[in-house]
């Protein structure tokens, strides 16, 4: 069975995706099997597994940087929020339902059988696996039934690491105040602490660590420092608003919905030196964008209300009649045909227009569609691009038949095309590289500017560059002979009592 090491933080952001996702790299550069593994997820970010099965973004990301495609196994709980109090309950890829919080605290113990089914079957192919804690093990509300961080450590004998953010301010309270709410048998599991995202001279915090240590009687492992390196980020549009850019030549706004899904598509954009995406959720910040994207998210229908209300549908529209053109990704392509429907209560019973742009019609069924595409692009603007993605939708739409916006390798069609309004199912569609650049031509053509010919590079060459990035500095912080010492301490014990 493999070896292992867990990684919790202090709170939700302390960094914990980001220590795994280099660790699981460091480990692969040393030769060894590694593969990530978290119990529960919650987040709107999630990616399709080759077998068509739905696991957290953050895994698919922690695989890649571990040398390993994806599997469901390392991710069997996958919850993704549909409303302030209940999310869609997926178990090994598979949708089981939808249960409101009180509902899924209740039974969230009948799925350890599913947890350490996949975490044994995991182990019993690698050498070690880096296991992924949730929010703060400090959550004494929640610590009854816990599944995802102490509870956890428990069930598969894991010895933790604590991370503590200190770019947020208050990092020896928030390591002291959590390793001081955990029972005495949970604190003694607690093998190091890590101090995440420094900027400044870690001899500045000597004194402080030296303290630290004396008061919760656990070795300081590191002091990680802020590494700007560029990883899909889990759950959060924090890191995109960041680095948004819309002083550049070409500016693409994204409506930042309510349930916003999966994001990151639209990262590659942002490495093109003219374009600047930034994102907005009033129509006082709209401006006078050069694209419009609608992106995807988890109930398309809720945040077309959201839409309507907030006056941007009417904005989209004028832009739209204004010439501007606009793109709807999933759920975004879904809110610009000319009606939904939900017949069976997927989302919202009843029906809904939508902005009226594109000649399609969507209807939400039980079944979700997941799968992974390749495909080349024939809408007129940026044929001949090469497309690869991933679906993950409920509903099926009818193009009446409008000219498709890509055709996939097996011959069949995505997506809409009317004029400069285009509709896609396809997530990640960016990704190659090959887009961005037919995009950027295409838009610069229509404002009469020119702008750098350049080639981007596929979105996995990039990524390998900044896990790269990210495991060299985590390397040089961390004490890797104490982490590698402290698995092997744990090696000899029943992983899974």
């Amino acid at each position: 069975m493999a070896k292992r090491i867990m990684i919790q933080g202090t709170m939700s952001g302390a960094g914990k995706s980001l220590l795994v996702t280099a660790l699981c790299r460091i480990f692969a550069q040393d030769g060894y099997r590694v593969a990530p593994f978290k119990s529960q997820n919650m987040a709107l970010n999630s990616y399709v597994t080759p077998d068509g099965l739905e696991l957290g973004r953050a895994q698919a990301v922690q695989a890649e940087a571990a040398g390993l495609e994806c599997d469901v196994r390392m991710n069997p709980i996958l919850l993704k929020p549909s409303s302030d109090t209940g999310s869609q309950l997926i178990v090994n890829g598979e949708v089981r339902g939808h249960y409101e919080a009180r509902e899924y605290f209740k039974m969230k113990r009948r799925l350890i059988p599913d947890i350490l089914a996949a975490y044994k079957s995991l182990a019993s192919e690698n050498d070690i696996l880096v296991i992924e804690g949730a929010g703060s093990p400090a959550e004494i509300n929640l610590r009854q039934d816990d599944i995802v961080n102490m509870g956890l450590a428990e069930l598969v004998n894991a010895p933790v690491l604590l991370a503590g953010d200190i770019d947020r301010g208050g990092v020896f309270a928030q390591l002291y105040g959590t390793i001081a709410l955990l029972r005495p048998e949970e604190r003694q599991r607690v093998a190091g602490t890590i101090i995440n995202k420094f900027r400044g001279d870690v001899e500045l915090l000597r004194s402080g660590l030296t303290q630290l240590e004396a008061l919760t009687g656990v070795p300081v492992l590191g002091v990680v420092p802020y590494v700007r390196a560029d990883i899909d980020d889990e759950d959060s549009l924090a890191p995109r608003l960041s680095r948004k850019r819309a002083d550049r030549a070409i500016r693409i706004a994204v409506i930042r919905l309510p349930h916003i899904s999966n994001f990151t598509d639209f990262s590659p954009l942002e490495e093109h030196p003219d374009i600047g995406v930034y994102y907005v959720n009033q129509t006082d910040e709209l401006g006078t964008p050069d694209m419009l994207i609608l992106p995807g998210t988890k109930n398309t229908m809720a945040d077309l209300i959201w839409l309507r209300e907030c006056g941007l549908t009417d904005a989209i529209i004028r832009a739209a009649g204004g010439g501007t053109p606009v793109l709807g990704v999933c759920g975004g392509y879904q809110m610009l045909g000319r009606t939904l429907r939900d017949p069976l209560g997927v989302e919202l019973s009843g029906a809904l227009p939508g902005l009226g742009l594109l000649p399609v019609e969507t209807v939400f069924t039980g079944e979700k569609t997941r799968t992974r595409r390749s495909a080349v692009c024939t809408a007129e603007a940026f044929t001949g691009a090469a497309l690869t993605g991933y679906e993950i939708h409920m509903g099926r739409t009818d193009t009446h038949g409008a000219p498709p916006f890509c055709r996939f390798a097996d011959g069949g069609t995505d997506g809409a095309v009317c004029g400069s309004i285009f509709g896609s199912y396809l997530h990640g569609l960016f990704d190659s590289g090959a887009l961005v650049e037919k995009l950027a031509a295409y838009l610069a053509e229509r404002r009469g500017i020119e702008i750098r010919n350049i080639h981007i590079e596929t979105r996995a060459a990039y990524r390998n560059r900044q896990y790269n990035l990210l495991a060299d500095a985590v390397r040089k912080a961390l004490d890797l002979k104490r982490i590698y010492e402290i698995m092997e301490e744990y090696a000899d014990e029943d992983p899974a009592r």
